[in-house]
């Protein structure tokens, strides 16, 4: 469907998009994920035809669209900033790509509602952008740019103004539209949670380079490197058995008999769900998430949780990219 190969960019002297490569399934949702700075972004304009690259291809269901305008392709773009059009209302804004294709007055109509429905904004269809919120305005944008039956959906940021309940629920809508349509996307974002709810597949990026590509799974059990494990949470490095495990908070739990590690809760925060605790052990400090309310203070027993597999063996690539 989507295949890139070796696309390169450079702003003056600086690099920022480095020999990037990836090769999409029809229907599926790939999350470009990274740091601000990590060459996402640009990648995805390049991708939409609003940047060049300085060398490499790439190719949309066999055809090669790397010089091709942006207009040419057969590719939407949903902003961060949503790019929508205050002096026009909701119907003409989602139907307003429309109007550069030689469809009749009617298909226009048509196809407009359909997009409007699809969102569930159908009844909004004459009300003016500035009086929508900014969910509404989102759904809004998707709506516009689904309106043109696109064979890639890009999304550069899309929910990161609203807020976080807002952002769980477009998510949800996001990915049941897409599986409604079958449409692929790529969704660029600086959130792991939200990468690994949406993507079927994640793209991490670093200085401008791929550094590890797979399903959520994947990356957060089997990640490459140490900067990899650590980029999706705190990482504890423990020694046990002449052996370091890198161990997330949530891959340890409390037990009632001596453990791998004791030591003594020095701190702890209330999550909602489970509390975070720091314990002091010989082995140094410990953070640990359990469902347990344990007084500060408190002697603990710690093991790493059953069916949790071991990272003693992850690279410590903690400050350079390969």
């Amino acid at each position: 469907m989507l295949k890139i190969q070796k696309i390169n960019k450079f702003f003056g002297e600086k690099q920022v998009v480095c020999n990037f490569d990836l090769e999409m399934e029809q229907g599926e949702i790939v999350c470009l994920l990274g740091e601000s700075g990590c060459g996402k972004t640009t990648t995805l304009q390049m991708i939409g035809g609003f940047l060049s690259p300085d060398s490499g291809k790439i190719e949309l269901n066999g055809l090669d669209i790397t010089r091709q305008l942006a207009e040419e392709r057969e590719i939407a773009t949903v902003f961060q900033s949503y790019a929508l059009f205050p002096h026009m209302n909701v119907f003409e804004n989602v139907s307003y790509g429309l109007r550069f294709r030689k469809l009749s007055k009617s298909d226009r109509l048509e196809r407009g509602k359909k997009a409007l429905e699809l969102v569930g904004l159908l009844e909004f269809s004459h009300a003016r952008i500035q009086d929508l919120s900014g969910g509404q305005q989102q759904r809004v944008a998707f709506a516009r740019a689904v309106c043109i039956e696109p064979k890639l959906l890009l999304l550069d940021e899309p929910f990161s103004n609203l807020d976080a309940n807002l952002r769980r629920r477009l998510r949800k809508d996001l990915k049941q539209l897409q599986r409604r349509l079958g449409i692929n996307m790529i969704f660029v974002t600086h959130d792991q949670e939200e990468a690994m709810a949406l993507g079927d597949r994640i793209a991490l990026m670093r200085e401008g380079r791929i550094v590890q590509i797979g399903t959520p799974q994947e990356i957060y059990r089997h990640p490459k490197d140490l900067w990899v494990k650590e980029f999706f949470g705190q990482v504890n490095q423990l020694y046990w058995q002449d052996k370091v495990h890198y161990l997330y908070p949530e891959e340890l739990c409390f037990v009632d008999e001596e453990g791998m590690w004791q030591g003594r809760v020095v701190e702890k925060e209330f999550h909602g769900a489970s509390w975070e605790y720091l314990v002091d052990t010989e082995e140094g400090k410990i953070v640990i998430c359990e469902e347990e309310d344990v007084e500060i203070g408190s002697f603990v027993c710690i093991n790493q949780k059953l069916g949790r597999e071991e990272n003693e063996n992850i690279e410590c690539h903690s400050t350079e990219a390969k």
